[in-house]
């Protein structure tokens, strides 16, 4: 965490990678908080409001003077650095879309399976999204460090732009008709994973150019979100052959 108001201002100035920043209710008018606020907005950085007394636990009574910027763990990249990764590999893209993951702790299991499975690299969303926390690199086991991590505003417009550039894009829903062992994965492609409960929206559901389904023999219908990743991720290393 960064605290106080000039230190965060400074990170939004130098570009540092932050997932969101936290201010205090009732601040008043300031001018810095002002300037914080704008600059946050124009890198398209979450701001949230909270007591001060959340603020006061969080930085141990320290003086945060109702300002706290939570640093994310790695650098995130573009959307079209995870395609270049994958052309200068000399390999087919595999590209992994993370629609709305909010608990960290999938997050950092995702990361992890993806590092394993050779993806290069993980697509979330700025908002009402986990970014990349401490929970997540330690979760991941390190594997924050080797998987790229792109942010982006709206993932149906990623979505798109990926379609453009003849990445296939793939659909991970529970209603579909297409079992994922019945999908050819060895096409460039990007795997859309809805959040936690929630599944794909519609607009994705939409956008995507094929659903498919994990079959569910069981009492329960569903699988954790990063579970469901890592057994659509490993048919896709075992159709290539990686």
């Amino acid at each position: 965490m960064i605290e106080g108001r000039h230190p965060v201002l400074e990170c939004l100035k130098a570009g540092k990678p932050l997932n969101k920043i936290l201010i205090a209710r009732r601040i008043g008018r300031h001018d810095i908080i002002s300037q914080i606020v704008q600059l946050a907005k124009q890198k398209s950085i979450r701001v949230e409001y909270a007591e001060r007394s959340i603020l006061q636990k969080l930085c141990g009574g320290r003086n945060h003077q109702g300002v706290i910027a939570f640093i994310a763990e790695a650098e995130y990249v573009e959307v079209d650095d995870l395609l270049a990764i994958a052309h200068a590999k000399g390999e087919v893209p595999f590209i992994i879309l993370l629609e709305g993951i909010e608990d960290p702790h999938n997050l950092g299991a995702i990361i992890r399976t993806a590092d394993a499975a050779g993806a290069h690299g993980i697509v979330i969303p700025k908002f009402r999204a986990a970014g990349l926390t401490a929970v997540v690199s330690k979760v991941s086991a390190g594997a924050v460090a080797h998987v790229p991590v792109a942010r982006v505003s709206n993932m149906n417009d990623c979505i798109k732009k990926l379609k453009e550039q003849r990445v296939w894009v793939m659909g991970l829903d529970g209603e579909a008709t297409i079992e994922f062992t019945k999908a050819d994965f060895k096409l460039p492609l990007a795997l859309v994973v809805g959040g936690e409960g929630k599944g794909l929206s519609r607009m994705a559901k939409e956008n995507c150019e094929m659903l498919v389904k994990i079959p569910m023999k069981g009492h329960i219908n569903s699988l954790n979100a990063s579970v469901a990743a890592a057994v659509v991720m490993y048919e896709v290393v075992r159709q290539r052959g990686n």
